[in-house]
């Protein structure tokens, strides 16, 4: 399943290689992994957007 996913690089990631969280979205789910993990099937976060939305919030 995450194979089939466009994950991208979060912009909060630091350059350094330390911090580095990628993210793949969907109409229904927002999924986020460690990009430092090399095995694509590796489990991964699943949240709703509005979890993710409020997460965000809690952020801001």
């Amino acid at each position: 399943m995450s194979t089939d996913l466009n994950w991208f690089k979060s912009s909060y990631s630091s350059g350094q290689g330390g911090e580095c969280l990628e993210i793949a979205v969907t109409p229904t789910t927002i999924h986020l992994r460690d990009s430092k993990t090399p095995d694509p099937h590796a489990p991964h976060l699943h949240l709703t957007p509005a979890t993710w939305t409020a997460f965000l919030k809690m952020l801001a």
